[in-house]
This record gives C-alpha cells, structure tokens and sequence, in this order.
C-alpha cells in the first residue's frame, strides 16, 4: 500500500525561496519540504553573484526600478517591481538576522555592480553568494522542530481534487517518488508551494545543477495553471569553456569588476554593441558574444581581468579562481575562455502578488514562477531577491488562511500493479539528449520561425513516443524529468511562436523589431495536450 504523510504546508524545492517560507510559516503551522537532491542540489547553492539591494547613499530604490524596468524591456509588472525592490533592505535585514556574513570592507558592506545595474548595489559573500544563503537557511530549517525536511524525493504530480472528481478546483498535495526506495509516497496538505527552481536542464548547455528540469512548471501545468512568457530564457553570456567544466559559471561580477570581454586576438568588442559595453544587459552580450562566434567560426571568446591586482582578484573571486586553476587557467595572469549557457528562466506559473496560482492551495516562488518582475529579462541579482520577497508574502498569505475550514478527503493511492520495470533505459537516456540539442540549436539565443517549427516537430514526435512506450513501465527519476522536459520544451516554443517581434531574451530574425505594444505571452490549461501519461490513481 502506499505510503502516506499529512502537513498543513508542502513546500517542494529546498533553495532560498522554499527554505526561506518554510521558516517564515514554521511558527504557526506544520511545515514539510520536500528537496529532489541534497540541499546542494538546488540553484541557490551555485548562485554566484548576490543580492540586489541599495545601500549606497548615491545609489536610490527609483533608480532600482528603472534598471529593473529598463531590463524587461516593458513586461515588467511596474507593481510588483516597487514593491520587491522596497522590500530589499527588509530581505537583507532578514538574511543577516538568519546569519548570513555579507562582506564588509572598512566596517561598510562591500557592494559589487553587474551588468544593467547604474550602480554597486549588489550584497555578497565573496562569489559563493548562494551557497552561504543555502547552508545558513539549511542549518536554520534543521534546527526547527516545526520543519520535517526530506530529501531524495522528486514530485510526479500534484493532486487536484478536481481532476479527481472528489471536490472543487483545489491543490490537496502531491504524488512523490522517493529515489531511495523506487517507491511512489502521497503527501497531502492544505497548501502546496511549488519552489521547484526553473528550466534550463531543457538546453544542452546550461550552468544549473542537474535538478533543474521545469518539474513545477510542468507540474503545475498539467494540474490546470496558466503559464507565462517561457520563450524568455536567459543565457548567462559568460560560462567557462572547458570539455570537462560542465558550463560552470563565470559570475557577471567579474565584469562588474573590470573584466573585459576579448576575441582571440585580443580585440575587445562589446562596445560595437552597446555603449554600456561588458555592462550592458545579459541579453545584449549573450547576443554579442554568439554573434562573435558564429561571425568567426571560434569556440569560444575571452573574459580578461588579469589587468585587476592579483591580491584584488583572489579575494573578491576565490572560488573562481581555484576552478579555473583545476583546468589549467590562471585568471590572475591570462584571459578565461568562455561561452554563453542556459541560465535562467523568466517565465513560469502565473501568481498574483501572494505567489498564489490558478488553483486554491497552490503557490509558486522563486524560478518556478512568473510574477512580473522580470519582464523580458532579469536584471542580475533581483532573483535571489524575489525568492526571499515572495517567502514572505506567500507565508502571510498562508497564515491568514489557516483559520479557514479544513475539507475532510481522502486522496486516492498510486496504483503501481500494472506496470514492470524499464528494461530499455537507454531510449530514455536517447531522448534526453535529443531534446535538449535540438532545444539548443533551433530554440537558443537566436531564433527563427523555421527553427521553431523543426523543434516542435520533434517534440510531437518524442510526445508520441513517450505516450505509447512509457506508459507501462514503473516510474523513475529519469522518466519523470523527460517527460516535464518535453512539456516545458513545447512552452517554450508554443509561447516563442506566439510572439512575432523581438523582445528583450527573445530574438527572431524573423521578427527583428519590437511591437510597440508589449504583451505578456500566456498559455491556457487545455490549450495543449498535456501528456497525461503516467501511473492512473486507483
């Protein structure tokens, strides 16, 4: 029989954003968070850069804003986008409070400035920003009592009392594989937050740990959520080029420092592009940097602050440092060779400004979500932010409601009887692979209508495939993830396809100008089909 937990609140995902409203909720209601790795495993940990908040007396939250709105190239929700940013200080204020050492120079907290941003505003702990908001949130959510935090779970499906024809349209929890035994657990609650990180795992190059497979997107999806603006994925221009460095990230403060970005021979080129050269938005160099590549045929571009003092570069950048020494390359003395990657998603679930979906009981924050503070493209540094700030008002939210009457239900188990072991692994691994290169090649930083149509030609096929092959065999890990890959990748080109202009991390050739009028792309539940093709409920 399966196994079974009750908790009041359900948060899937363990990075900033999930942890962070675990704490929050913790004191007024059961908290269980569910983590698909080891908390190592979540974006946060690898988050280089920091926190965008102004502190600098020169430095103002209205021109925070204008970056920020500057950056979404006029999809940003102009409220949301105030609000966030007049909440920073309170979130920086919350993550030293929680124990997280900013650094400081001169008794002054040390800001660093990244690309979009008219000024240093950006708080860190040297360039492992994440990892120390990770583990200090982690150690804090394992000293709560009130938190049962689990790991090496990975969600299938959420429950929808609805499509379960048990009550009306309501999130009572969700369907959770556990790694470690191969065996499907039913977690039920009165609220469910999706903090499931994004989609870059969809491209062949990303700089995201391997987690980050589009599950709440998808998930969210098939339980009838609209979803907003997937064809603005973010490539952060500045990965390291290495055959064995899996696309690790080169922090955008790097340039912010003084780096400049070279061709082979030296020749700096940025400024052909934008007057803000190597400042410029993520979008803008990505572009510059692939159009570079293809113009010459290279593998890669150059990223040189060699000219910085060797002092300044091994204690602002250490960790860098020692992983490109790993390979061979001295940042200290020479040019680090680098190239674009996946980065970041911008569009995701729909929210309000609760963080609360299309169906009562369920909410997203951080990467999963689309709550109109990115617009077209996210200004380095605001998502760390926008995780910490929509903790806090999903947790409010929450608390508010727990005073509302509890609905007495019974979720059905997982009917695991009629289904065998996988004995053809490697198609999975086959389709995997697939998927993500020809995301890569048709879907990346540059696009045409072409382009996108091949894709989702593929994708229909892959669809079909996973219909009629899968669907007998036990539900693992990998299985899983193809399948919310598949679904996220037809988002992405459905919603790419939906928009004839160029638009901030979205570029046709096709459609090289902007529309004057900026609309949000938005997708409906039933618009597509949705691949429902695993394990029936009994």
């Amino acid at each position: 029989m399966t196994q079974r937990f009750s908790t009041d609140v359900l948060i899937i995902g363990g990075g900033a954003a999930g942890l962070a409203a675990a704490l929050h909720i913790a004191p007024h209601a059961r908290v269980t968070v569910l983590s698909k790795g080891g908390m190592e495993s979540a974006a946060t940990h690898w988050a280089q850069g920091g926190v965008a908040a102004v502190a600098d007396p020169e430095d103002s939250a209205e021109a925070h804003i204008l970056d920020t709105l500057t950056a979404g190239a006029g999809l940003c929700d102009s409220a949301i986008v105030s609000d966030s940013i007049n909440a920073a200080t309170k979130v920086i204020t919350q993550l030293s409070t929680w124990g997280v050492q900013f650094d400081r120079e001169d008794n002054e907290y040390h800001l660093t400035r990244e690309g979009g941003h008219s000024f240093r505003r950006v708080f860190h702990v040297a360039d492992t920003t994440g990892k120390a908001i990770s583990e200090t949130l982690t150690q804090r959510v394992l000293d709560d009592p009130r938190i049962e935090l689990l790991t090496d779970r990975v969600a299938i499906d959420l429950i929808n009392l609805n499509k379960l024809g048990r009550h009306p349209n309501r999130c009572a929890g969700a369907y959770v594989l556990n790694r470690s035994t191969g065996h499907v657990e039913v977690f039920q609650a009165r609220f469910v937050i999706l903090a499931t990180g994004g989609a870059s795992k969809v491209y062949l190059y990303t700089s995201n740990p391997d987690g980050s497979t589009g599950d709440g997107i998808a998930m969210a999806w098939r339980a009838g959520c609209r979803i907003a603006n997937m064809e603005f994925n973010q490539f952060h221009p500045t990965c390291l080029y290495h055959p064995h460095a899996k696309s690790y990230l080169v922090s955008e403060a790097v340039r912010g420092e003084g780096g400049v970005l070279r061709l082979a021979d030296g020749t700096r080129f940025m400024e052909k592009f934008d007057h803000r050269a190597e400042l410029a938005p993520r979008d803008i160099v990505a572009r510059a940097i692939d159009h570079e590549m293809k113009r010459l045929g290279a593998d890669c571009v150059y990223l040189d602050i060699s000219h910085r003092p060797s002092a300044f570069i091994e204690s602002h950048f250490p960790t860098i440092a020692e992983h490109c020494r790993q390979f061979g390359i001295d940042m200290v003395r020479e040019p680090i060779p680098v190239v674009p990657a996946a980065h970041y998603t911008c569009g995701g679930v729909l929210v309000d400004g609760h963080g609360s979906t299309d169906i009562p009981g369920l909410y997203a924050i951080g990467e999963v979500s689309c709550t109109g503070l990115h617009g077209a493209n996210r200004l380095a540094s605001n998502s760390l932010l926008e995780c910490l700030v929509f903790a806090q008002k999903t947790a409010s939210h929450i608390q508010r409601n727990l005073a509302s009457p509890i609905v007495e239900v019974t979720v059905p188990h997982w009917d695991e009887s009629q289904v065998t072991d996988s004995d053809e692994d490697v198609v999975i691994a086959h389709n995997w692979d697939e998927l993500r290169r020809f995301m890569w090649d048709y879907v990346g930083i540059v696009r045409t209508d072409k382009r996108l149509q091949r894709a989702q030609r593929r994708i229909d096929l892959l669809k079909q495939e996973v219909h009629e092959y899968y669907s007998h065999y036990r539900v693992t890990n990998d299985l899983i993830e193809l399948r919310n890959l598949i679904h996220v990748a037809e988002l992405i080109v459905r919603s790419a396809l939906a928009r004839p202009e160029s638009r901030g991390l979205h570029f046709n050739l096709d459609h090289p100008d902007t529309l004057e009028r900026a609309e949000d792309t938005i997708l409906f539940p039933g618009s597509l089909d949705r691949l429902d093709v695993l394990r029936p409920v009994g």
